[in-house]
Protein backbone atom coordinates (compact mmCIF):
# COMPACT_ATOMS: atom_id res chain seq x y z
CA UNK A 1 0.00 0.00 0.00
CA UNK A 2 1.44 3.36 -1.06
CA UNK A 3 1.18 6.45 1.10
CA UNK A 4 -0.28 9.53 -0.54
CA UNK A 5 2.24 11.72 1.24
CA UNK A 6 5.67 10.98 2.62
CA UNK A 7 6.75 11.99 6.09
CA UNK A 8 9.59 11.85 8.60
CA UNK A 9 8.84 10.68 12.15
CA UNK A 10 11.58 10.86 14.78
CA UNK A 11 11.65 8.96 18.07
CA UNK A 12 14.43 10.27 20.31
CA UNK A 13 15.59 10.29 23.90
CA UNK A 14 18.32 8.93 26.15
CA UNK A 15 19.54 5.37 26.27
CA UNK A 16 17.05 2.97 27.87
CA UNK A 17 14.08 5.23 27.06
CA UNK A 18 12.39 2.78 24.68
CA UNK A 19 13.29 4.38 21.33
CA UNK A 20 13.92 1.11 19.50
CA UNK A 21 10.86 -0.53 21.09
CA UNK A 22 8.73 2.35 19.76
CA UNK A 23 10.39 2.13 16.33
CA UNK A 24 9.70 -1.63 16.22
CA UNK A 25 6.09 -1.06 17.34
CA UNK A 26 5.55 1.33 14.41
CA UNK A 27 7.29 -1.05 11.99
CA UNK A 28 5.12 -3.98 13.11
CA UNK A 29 1.97 -1.88 12.63
CA UNK A 30 3.10 -0.95 9.10
CA UNK A 31 3.75 -4.64 8.37
CA UNK A 32 0.28 -5.58 9.64
CA UNK A 33 -1.12 -2.89 7.31
CA UNK A 34 0.62 -4.78 4.46
CA UNK A 35 3.04 -1.95 3.72
CA UNK A 36 6.45 -2.81 2.30
CA UNK A 37 8.94 -2.11 5.12
CA UNK A 38 12.74 -1.96 5.04
CA UNK A 39 14.89 -1.14 8.05
CA UNK A 40 18.45 0.16 8.10
CA UNK A 41 20.97 0.48 10.89
CA UNK A 42 24.59 1.63 11.08
CA UNK A 43 27.03 -1.25 10.59
CA UNK A 44 28.89 -0.04 13.70
CA UNK A 45 26.01 -1.25 15.93
CA UNK A 46 26.61 -4.95 16.52
CA UNK A 47 25.58 -5.08 20.20
CA UNK A 48 22.75 -7.60 19.86
CA UNK A 49 22.57 -8.83 16.26
CA UNK A 50 24.19 -7.81 12.99
CA UNK A 51 21.06 -7.97 10.78
CA UNK A 52 18.43 -6.86 13.27
CA UNK A 53 17.53 -3.76 15.20
CA UNK A 54 17.23 -4.87 18.80
CA UNK A 55 15.97 -3.09 21.88
CA UNK A 56 17.40 -3.46 25.36
CA UNK A 57 14.19 -5.31 26.27
CA UNK A 58 14.76 -7.97 23.62
CA UNK A 59 12.42 -6.88 20.81
CA UNK A 60 13.92 -7.31 17.34
CA UNK A 61 13.12 -6.53 13.71
CA UNK A 62 15.11 -7.53 10.61
CA UNK A 63 17.44 -4.78 9.42
CA UNK A 64 20.11 -4.12 6.81
CA UNK A 65 23.41 -2.85 8.22
CA UNK A 66 24.96 -0.05 6.15
CA UNK A 67 28.28 1.77 6.41
CA UNK A 68 27.07 5.15 5.13
CA UNK A 69 23.73 6.90 4.75
CA UNK A 70 24.06 6.85 0.94
CA UNK A 71 24.01 3.03 1.07
CA UNK A 72 20.32 3.21 2.02
CA UNK A 73 19.45 4.36 -1.52
CA UNK A 74 21.56 1.54 -2.97
CA UNK A 75 19.81 -1.16 -0.92
CA UNK A 76 16.28 0.23 -1.08
CA UNK A 77 13.68 -1.82 -2.97
CA UNK A 78 11.56 0.21 -5.42
CA UNK A 79 8.27 -0.84 -3.83
CA UNK A 80 9.24 0.05 -0.24
CA UNK A 81 6.74 2.44 1.37
CA UNK A 82 8.08 2.53 4.95
CA UNK A 83 11.75 2.96 5.84
CA UNK A 84 12.99 2.49 9.40
CA UNK A 85 16.34 3.92 10.48
CA UNK A 86 17.69 3.00 13.91
CA UNK A 87 20.59 4.65 15.77
CA UNK A 88 20.47 7.57 13.32
CA UNK A 89 22.96 9.58 15.40
CA UNK A 90 25.73 7.27 14.15
CA UNK A 91 25.12 8.09 10.47
CA UNK A 92 26.96 10.77 8.53
CA UNK A 93 25.16 14.11 7.90
CA UNK A 94 23.85 12.84 4.53
CA UNK A 95 21.19 10.89 6.49
CA UNK A 96 19.16 14.13 6.57
CA UNK A 97 19.02 14.54 2.77
CA UNK A 98 18.34 10.78 2.39
CA UNK A 99 15.33 11.05 4.74
CA UNK A 100 14.12 14.21 2.95
CA UNK A 101 14.47 12.54 -0.45
CA UNK A 102 12.55 9.44 0.65
CA UNK A 103 9.75 11.49 2.24
CA UNK A 104 9.60 13.61 -0.92
CA UNK A 105 8.97 10.41 -2.91
CA UNK A 106 6.03 9.47 -0.68
CA UNK A 107 7.88 7.16 1.72
CA UNK A 108 7.10 7.16 5.45
CA UNK A 109 10.50 7.48 7.16
CA UNK A 110 10.70 6.31 10.79
CA UNK A 111 13.86 7.39 12.56
CA UNK A 112 15.09 6.49 16.06
CA UNK A 113 18.18 7.80 17.80
CA UNK A 114 19.83 9.53 20.70
CA UNK A 115 19.15 13.26 20.62
CA UNK A 116 22.10 14.00 22.94
CA UNK A 117 25.52 12.43 23.40
CA UNK A 118 26.98 11.48 26.80
CA UNK A 119 28.07 15.11 27.27
CA UNK A 120 24.46 16.29 27.03
CA UNK A 121 25.10 17.95 23.65
CA UNK A 122 23.17 17.48 20.37
CA UNK A 123 24.22 14.23 18.74
CA UNK A 124 25.14 13.96 15.06
CA UNK A 125 22.40 14.65 12.53
CA UNK A 126 19.58 14.12 15.04
CA UNK A 127 18.84 17.86 15.59
CA UNK A 128 18.49 18.36 11.81
CA UNK A 129 16.30 15.26 11.47
CA UNK A 130 14.10 16.51 14.31
CA UNK A 131 13.78 19.91 12.63
CA UNK A 132 12.78 18.30 9.30
CA UNK A 133 10.32 15.83 10.83
CA UNK A 134 6.56 16.12 10.74
CA UNK A 135 6.42 14.34 14.09
CA UNK A 136 8.93 14.11 16.96
CA UNK A 137 8.45 11.97 20.06
CA UNK A 138 10.92 12.42 22.92
CA UNK A 139 10.92 9.48 25.32
CA UNK A 140 12.35 9.42 28.83
CA UNK A 141 14.04 6.67 30.78
CA UNK A 142 14.23 6.41 34.57
CA UNK A 143 17.12 8.13 36.34
CA UNK A 144 19.35 5.51 37.91
CA UNK A 145 20.13 7.89 40.81
CA UNK A 146 16.75 9.31 41.88
CA UNK A 147 14.11 7.41 39.91
CA UNK A 148 12.82 10.56 38.19
CA UNK A 149 12.44 11.17 34.44
CA UNK A 150 15.80 10.77 32.71
CA UNK A 151 16.55 12.71 29.54
CA UNK A 152 20.32 12.16 29.44
CA UNK A 153 22.75 9.33 28.89
CA UNK A 154 25.51 8.98 31.48
CA UNK A 155 28.67 7.25 30.27
CA UNK A 156 30.59 5.47 32.99
CA UNK A 157 34.28 4.59 33.09
CA UNK A 158 35.15 2.22 35.93
CA UNK A 159 31.84 3.17 37.57
CA UNK A 160 32.53 6.92 37.46
CA UNK A 161 31.18 9.59 35.05
CA UNK A 162 33.22 9.83 31.84
CA UNK A 163 35.20 13.02 31.34
CA UNK A 164 34.15 15.55 28.70
CA UNK A 165 37.21 14.82 26.53
CA UNK A 166 36.39 11.09 26.14
CA UNK A 167 35.49 9.93 22.59
CA UNK A 168 31.88 10.67 21.62
CA UNK A 169 31.14 7.24 20.10
CA UNK A 170 31.67 4.10 22.14
CA UNK A 171 29.03 1.50 21.35
CA UNK A 172 27.79 -0.27 24.46
CA UNK A 173 24.83 -0.88 26.74
CA UNK A 174 24.29 -1.05 30.50
CA UNK A 175 27.95 -1.88 31.20
CA UNK A 176 28.97 1.59 29.95
CA UNK A 177 25.86 3.73 30.19
CA UNK A 178 22.93 4.57 32.40
CA UNK A 179 20.04 6.99 32.20
CA UNK A 180 20.17 10.14 34.31
CA UNK A 181 18.04 13.22 34.91
CA UNK A 182 19.46 16.72 34.37
CA UNK A 183 20.37 17.06 38.06
CA UNK A 184 22.30 13.79 38.29
CA UNK A 185 23.99 13.86 34.87
CA UNK A 186 27.71 14.54 35.37
CA UNK A 187 30.42 15.35 32.85
CA UNK A 188 33.68 16.32 34.59
CA UNK A 189 35.99 18.57 32.58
Amino acid sequence: MKHTQGSIEVVCGSMFSGKTDELIRRLVRATIAKQKVQVFKPAIDIRYAVEKVASHTGSTFDAIPVERAADIHLKLDKDTTVVGIDEAQFFDPEIVSIAQSLAGRGVRVLVAGLDMDFRGEPFGAMPSLMAEAEDVLKLHAICMVCGGNASRTQRLVNGKPARYDEPIVIVGASELYEARCRLHHEVPR
